[in-house]
């Protein structure tokens, strides 16, 4: 039951982190509404068993502050805060003590990661990318370029530029 409240915690976390960037704005497209949908569930589980006032709110305030502040660096912010591990001990009890309470948040945490499996059907390694449309990979003084790739679809090389012409 541990890694159904780490999941619930980082889509807490994510959640947040959601909300405080799209003030104003709303979902980007059909996958960010699918997301977004098992995100509010696992939620809404978390805010009908702590509150939505005390760590659930603070969470929220820290978020906003995190993005404000630097929104590439904001989940890294998020992640060791004291709110964070408040949220996580309190869900740790909850699942420990209540069983009705453990298959609500299971439950939701298996539709929000089923949501993201869907959402990114391939699995990203460490500087992973997913392009859809056009990629070219080239290398410059001395540089080596490499690519590893996963296609889902058709995929179409080309015929590579000979060494030394003004396209290589």
């Amino acid at each position: 039951m541990t890694i159904v409240v780490e999941t619930a915690v980082a889509c807490a976390v994510a959640w947040a982190l959601r909300k405080a960037r799209r003030v104003g704005q709303g979902a980007d497209a059909e996958v960010d509404y699918v997301l977004d949908a098992a995100m509010d569930r696992v939620h809404q589980v978390v805010v009908e068993r702590l509150g939505s006032d005390g760590d659930v709110a603070r969470l929220e305030q820290e978020a906003e502050f995190a993005c404000g502040q630097s929104p590439e660096q904001a989940e890294r912010m998020l992640t060791g805060g004291f709110t964070r591990h408040n949220i996580e001990n309190a869900l740790t009890e909850a699942v420990d003590t209540d069983s009705d309470f453990a298959a609500q948040l299971e439950t939701a945490v298996t539709a929000y990661r089923n949501a993201v499996d869907s959402a990114s059907p391939t699995v990203l390694g460490s500087y992973g990318l997913t392009v859809g449309g056009n990629l070219m990979n080239r290398a410059d003084n001395g540089s080596v370029a490499a690519a590893v790739l996963h296609v889902e679809g058709g995929l179409h090389l080309g015929n590579p530029s000979k060494p030394g012409s003004k396209n290589h």
